[in-house]
């Protein structure tokens, strides 16, 4: 019994305790959203008594939040549209087949994991600039979905290795050529994959705000998390209409992970096992 309690508390102990740490910055969030006063004091409201909506109206009276809103959709849908069949092709490429500097390759997809956006953001926007990209959603998609891609291509590759390419060979044998065995046998296979990966390239995108800041200056093309932090003014902060947009910003995220998590798990599993 008391090994069973000791592995218990090894194993949950940890996990309740990183849990609390992630969830406390939410709940403080959604107490100060949904509080009627609003205010930041050193007194924790545990809960949001008084109840009001009165922020998140003050919210919806901005005429921005809304364009902010469907900003930062446009962005994150493009960008997984951009990047799903591109990393498809490279993880099934760097799986299936050997080529010289196949090595190199990952290795190069690796080392971009490892350098800092903001060292790269002044060349950047010199070259959105001669390419006439500024003030662009286009080239906020084509930027994040580039920052985007190699980690997609690593974890599609895990992926692919995890299925049986015995099933492919079968698909051939009964006359698919290879690309019709790739879309008929693998791609369905890779839907739990593809969702993953979608799921995190959906989230980087909506959540980036140094390229959102630095590429786009006209205020109808800001995204939430720019938009979010103007109101953070010089003299005064709206803390409660800052907590009202955090809420909102975070909904669209939860509401994605809730509907793809069967998916997402099972993407996981299968990208950890190849």
């Amino acid at each position: 019994m008391s090994r069973t309690l000791d592995r218990g508390l090894t194993l949950h102990l940890p996990l309740l305790l990183y849990v609390v740490f992630t969830l406390l910055p939410f709940y403080s969030m959604l107490m100060l959203a949904f509080h009627a006063g609003g205010q930041v004091t050193a007194t924790f409201h545990y809960l949001p008594i008084p109840f009001s909506l009165q922020h998140f109206r003050t919210l919806f009276d901005e005429d921005s939040f809304l364009p902010y809103l469907r900003n930062s959709i446009v962005v994150a849908v493009a960008t997984v549209i951009v990047d799903i069949p591109i990393a498809v092709l490279t993880g099934y490429a760097l799986s299936r087949f050997q080529f010289r500097g196949k090595t190199t390759f990952m290795l190069a997809l690796l080392t971009t994991q490892f350098v800092p956006a903001s060292m790269l953001i002044i060349p950047i926007f010199i070259v959105f600039k001669d390419l006439d990209l500024l003030d662009s959603l286009l080239g906020l998609v084509l930027i994040n979905a580039t920052f985007e891609l190699p980690f997609a291509a690593i974890l599609m590759r895990g992926f692919v290795s995890a299925i049986p390419f015995e099933l492919e060979e079968a698909s051939m044998v009964d006359g698919c050529t290879r690309f019709q065995g790739v879309l008929r046998v693998a791609l369905p296979l890779l839907r739990p994959g593809v969702v993953a990966v979608a799921a995190f390239g959906f989230v980087g995108a909506w959540n980036n705000f140094l390229f959102a800041l630095f590429l786009i200056s006209d205020q109808n093309l800001y995204t939430v998390p720019v938009g979010l932090s103007y109101f953070l003014g010089e003299f005064n902060v709206d803390y409660a209409a800052l907590a009202a947009g955090g809420v909102v910003a975070v909904v669209p995220v939860v509401c994605v992970f809730a509907l793809i998590q069967r998916y997402l798990v099972g993407g996981l599993a299968g990208a950890v096992k190849g």
